[in-house]
């Protein structure tokens, strides 16, 4: 495994094998972004999230202080809310169906 090295001084580029210690940090770091990425799982929650709050944010303006909601709109806004509760798995995020805006 190589590397460039840049000498601005006089403009050249030279490449060199990476040192044990280089390509082992290389390594380290890899696998540290590998664990460290979302699972399949997460990344459907919080697609499935920004979807909600979306909807949310569609009738956020019936919730003022100035505005007394409905009942079927209550009801819709909890249903939002609760749409991710029990959620365990992908096919369950998948399966998800969005309440109905009154």
């Amino acid at each position: 495994m190589k590397k460039l090295i840049i000498n601005h001084a006089d403009n050249t580029i030279q490449e060199v094998e990476l040192t044990a210690e280089e390509i082992t940090l290389r390594n380290n770091i890899h696998a540290d972004e590998i664990a460290n990425r979302p699972s399949a799982f997460e990344l459907s929650m919080a697609n499935l999230r920004a979807k909600r709050d979306a909807k949310l944010a569609e009738t956020d303006y019936l919730a003022l202080s100035d505005n007394t909601l409905s009942a079927e709109m209550t009801t819709y806004r909890q249903a939002l809310r609760d749409i991710t509760n029990d959620l365990e798995t992908v096919a369950d995020v998948e399966a998800v169906t969005f309440p109905t805006k009154p």
